[in-house]
């Protein structure tokens, strides 16, 4: 039997409803009966011609770097430079650094955009325009990042390298004195002693809120998780002013560390709160749900299988909160006052933090305690880094991802289960021991009387579907 080719019709003159035995050359003109956007059956297919029902399907590349893309980048980087040139320099009356950056950016991307569709279709050019756009920004950012440190680090490079910079403080040293007198070590003593309360006061009760608004929804968490986002917008001088009109002018408490750890946690608590409960959400479901169906209280679920879950994204969300506290200014200044001296005592006397030495250094004309404000500054920074690496030492990796130690802790814990479920299920001794048959005498009847409940020994044993003969059968 020959397969008819749907797409040209059945041959003319044939009946409806018989096969078709048409030769291979039918007529051209043959009526189309059959729809043209009707989906071809199997036997369609085969009559194709071999070299199109051969052809592969190949995927357009999404990633990796080809040469046309990088020579369509620098060539539409070139493109856009002599642009933004011609229109600031020749074609237009236009003026300003910024505009001259904007204006070669736009046509940058303007051509590239071109010479990609020469190649690509329109789905493929805006990908690559937006891979071109997001590399951009990125590099933006990390240009503005190492601008910052850099700066700092270079403006600082006077104090540094002096010892006596990060072990003596400013109770003996002026604004004249030279950089080998003084240092910043009451500031950074101070700064440590703040953000360790801060920490104390905020992890527990951050966390534990997160917690309470993920795990036990209703109306009151509603309104607390509105009050936490509300709370993040707050000025830091609001926070520094509550502490001082609560602590030191109603209680009558003196200015010092400990109000300041106290502003600092104020300042902290919302972006721990509102960054844990976005990590938690993450949490897939079918984990507490699999715990809570092996017969786990919601507490244990909560501390062995959702918080480490969690860990890596709750350890961001302290460095998140830290990094806004450990810059505060304000609240220190109100809530711990100022000292030139080294105070390491929270509970009395003033204390100053590193933000508010930067600020009391940079603000003098003299070179060198400028210097010592950039060198505090890159000291500062080179602080949060250093809690960063903690964090993130605590926080291991992400769910699913152990390191060394982890994985070490928990083959450990592996072997601990496997002999504890060997201890369990060892053969202990029988409760009640059979007698020696010398003392019985050779009567079993004992053995098997309604007081012990235990079969003779020499009852046969119970085949399959067969009960054991009763102990009180002989009874009744």
């Amino acid at each position: 039997m020959t397969v008819v080719d749907l797409e040209k019709g059945a041959p003319e003159g044939a009946p409806q409803g018989a096969p078709h035995d048409a030769p291979q050359n039918a007529p051209q003109d043959a009526p189309q009966d059959a729809p043209q956007d009707a989906p071809m059956s199997p036997a369609a297919r085969t009559s194709l011609p071999a070299d199109a029902a051969a052809a592969p399907d190949v995927p357009r590349r999404i990633g990796g770097v080809t040469r046309s893309g990088v020579l369509s980048v620098f060539g539409a980087a070139a493109s856009g430079l002599c642009a933004a040139v011609l229109l600031f320099g020749e074609l237009a009356p236009f003026s300003g650094a910024l505009g001259f950056f904007v204006t070669a950016y736009l046509s940058f991307l303007g051509v590239y955009a071109v010479l990609t569709g020469l190649e690509e279709d329109g789905q493929a050019v805006r990908d690559r325009v937006m891979t071109v756009v997001l590399w951009s920004a990125g590099a933006l950012m990390f240009a503005a990042l190492t601008l910052v440190v850099g700066f700092t680090a270079w403006r600082g490079r006077e104090a540094l390298p002096h010892a006596n910079f990060f072990t003596e403080d400013m109770q003996a040293a002026g604004p004249l004195d030279p950089l080998t007198n003084g240092g910043i070590a009451h500031a950074m003593l101070g700064t440590l002693i703040m953000i360790a309360i801060a920490l104390a006061i905020t992890v527990p009760l951050g966390l534990a809120c997160a917690v309470y608004l993920n795990q036990i929804p209703g109306r009151f968490s509603r309104f607390v998780r509105t009050i936490v986002e509300a709370m993040t917008a707050l000025p830091s001088i609001v926070a520094g002013l509550m502490v001082y009109a609560v602590w030191i002018l109603n209680l009558g408490m003196q200015k010092s560390g400990l109000a300041a750890g106290f502003a600092i946690s104020v300042m902290m608590l919302p972006i721990v709160i509102r960054a844990a409960d976005v990590v938690l959400r993450l949490v897939p479901g079918t984990l507490t749900e699999a715990s809570e169906a092996l017969g786990a209280p919601r507490w244990r679920t909560v501390w062995h299988v959702v918080l480490p879950t969690a860990r890596s994204g709750l350890a961001t969300a302290v460095i998140l909160g830290t990094a806004r506290g450990i810059g505060e200014t304000s609240p220190v200044l109100l809530t711990a006052g100022f000292t030139a001296a080294l105070n390491a005592d929270p509970t009395n006397g003033p204390m100053i933090s590193l933000p508010l030495a930067v600020f009391n250094f940079v603000k003098s004309p003299e070179p060198t305690m400028i210097a010592r404000g950039f060198g505090a500054a890159a000291v500062l920074m080179a602080l949060v880094l250093v809690l960063f690496v903690i964090a993130r030492v605590i926080g291991g990796r992400g769910p699913g991802h152990q390191n060394k130690r982890q994985a070490r802790r928990a083959a450990r814990a592996s072997r601990r289960d496997a002999q504890r479920f060997t201890e369990l299920h060892t053969p202990g001794l029988e409760l009640f021991e059979p007698a020696p048959a010398s003392d019985t005498g050779g009567d079993n009847s004992l053995l098997g009387g309604a007081g012990n409940c235990a079969t003779s020994h020499n009852a046969p044993a119970p085949t399959d579907g067969e009960q054991p003969p009763s102990s009180t059968g002989d009874a009744h």
